[in-house]
């Protein structure tokens, strides 16, 4: 591995950690001060429970969201340092807000934390409701910065120097609503039905059921309402894609030549067509393909032409398989979580005795992975479908990683460290899990 491919592997692994961490971290909150609203409002402790024992993965999550948000930025500026000399000065200004908004969410959380009995109990709701809020807005901020990536404005390039700098305008580039809304929505998908499952399975297990159905119900609702707002966000922030980076969504349909009535594409594997440097154009393998659909999302029309990888200079392409693939497996999950959403709110408002029944819980067990692995595959498309560059047609990345040798070894040591972090947070939320019932006093419970 040379020492730029360690640099972006280390970048990916980086990101990848941290994104969980970051999502669960900005979404609990949320389920945490609905627990807590219905405790003040109906006085049942279970609610109460529920808060505490939530608010306990909120910390971890912080903590470890804290700690890899670090070591990201630090990697920001060792690893691309071509990048931040020019990009800094233009997008530094979300990158310093998001800053606030940390410390805000760590004073709020220590407000609420230690809060308890001591504070106003309406003050001590808002506290909690201001972790989820400053949490939101970290969110927002940093995808800003990332989406001025695929869509750089706000400044003037000519001859390699970049003048007439605006940060508001940089930080309001055109991907940014599209991508945050996206984002945001694939967290609340992602960890409310992580957390939903989590419940579930204790429900299976016959483990304080009417507790963790209670907190089921909140955290299930969360993710269902936005999974099935999710397609729609899908469909705004693809119609972006195609305006500003035609590349990017040539590799995530598979779409090798420019064509009207082109087809939205299901599956497929991209392969060459021809033999040594006959590359230029491909085809799918065993895809299956609805003609015309694809024009019509994009444009509205099925006859509207939708520019192919064959009008993109060979240089410029994605890497075509790892972009496709990504994408149809971040779409394939998104639509079981779509029906299983379906079911969800129909067991939780309609047919509550699913509740009980093992077929419905063991969906919701078996879901708890698919949001984050949805998020993943969404964030190569993100980063893969930019490449070969850093700033969108401004900065090739192989331009901005830094000059020092050895990178290679910081990635075994970074990789290290995630892995190593990750198995204390799972431990740490499996000791919680097994210590609800002797923390909060809760009784072995039957439906």
């Amino acid at each position: 591995m040379d020492d730029f491919l360690a640099a972006r592997a280390q970048m990916g692994v980086s990101l990848g950690f941290h994104i969980i961490f970051a999502c669960i971290g900005m979404v609990m909150p949320f389920f945490m001060a609905v627990a807590h609203y219905k405790w003040l409002r109906t006085g049942e402790i279970r609610y109460k429970n529920i808060t505490r024992a939530w608010s306990r993965g909120v910390a971890i999550f912080f903590v470890t969201g804290a700690v890899s948000g670090t070591m990201l930025s630090f990697e920001l500026g060792l690893l691309w340092p071509g990048f931040m000399k020019y990009a800094g000065p233009i997008i530094g200004m979300p990158f310093s807000l998001e800053g606030t908004a940390f410390f805000i969410e760590a004073i709020a959380l220590g407000f609420y934390l230690y809060g308890w009995e001591k504070l106003n109990k309406w003050f001590h709701w808002y506290t909690g409701l201001l972790i989820g809020l400053s949490g939101l807005a970290s969110g927002l901020l940093v995808v800003s910065a990332n989406a001025w990536m695929n869509t750089p404005t706000g400044f003037t390039y000519s001859h390699g120097q970049f003048t007439d700098i605006y940060p508001w305008k940089a930080m309001n580039n055109p991907a940014w609503i599209p991508q945050a809304l996206h984002m945001i929505l694939a967290a609340f998908v992602s960890t409310g039905f992580a957390v939903a499952g989590v419940h579930a399975w204790m429900m299976y297990r016959k483990k304080n059921i009417v507790f963790h159905a209670k907190a089921f119900r909140i955290a299930v609702s969360f993710a269902a309402v936005a999974a099935l707002v999710q397609p729609f966000s899908g469909d705004f922030a693809a119609k972006s894609v195609a305006k500003w980076q035609p590349a990017k969504l040539a590799a995530m349909e598979g779409l090798f030549h420019t064509q009207s009535y082109a087809p939205l594409t299901i599956g497929g594997i991209p392969w060459k067509n021809g033999t040594g440097t006959d590359t230029t154009v491909g085809r799918l393998k065993y895809a299956i393909q609805i003609p015309g659909l694809l024009s019509t999302l994009i444009h509205g029309r099925a006859d509207a032409v939708v520019t192919g990888l064959d009008k993109i200079p060979r240089d410029e392409w994605p890497q075509v398989g790892v972009v496709h693939m990504a994408y149809q497996l971040m779409i394939a999950l998104g639509m079981l979580l779509f029906i299983l959403a379906i079911l969800s709110l129909c067991g939780v408002w309609r047919y509550r005795h699913w509740l009980n029944k093992p077929w419905f819980l063991k969906c919701h067990i078996l879901a708890i992975p698919a949001g984050f692995l949805a998020i993943e595959a969404g964030w190569t498309v993100t980063e893969v479908g930019r490449q070969p560059w850093i700033i969108d047609h401004i900065m090739r990345t192989a331009d901005a990683v830094t000059p020092m040798p050895g990178i290679v070894y910081t990635f075994y040591v970074f990789t290290l460290i995630y892995v190593l972090l990750s198995a204390m947070v799972i431990f740490l939320l499996y000791r919680q899990i097994k210590m609800v019932p002797v923390l909060y006093d809760i009784v072995s419970e039957k439906d």
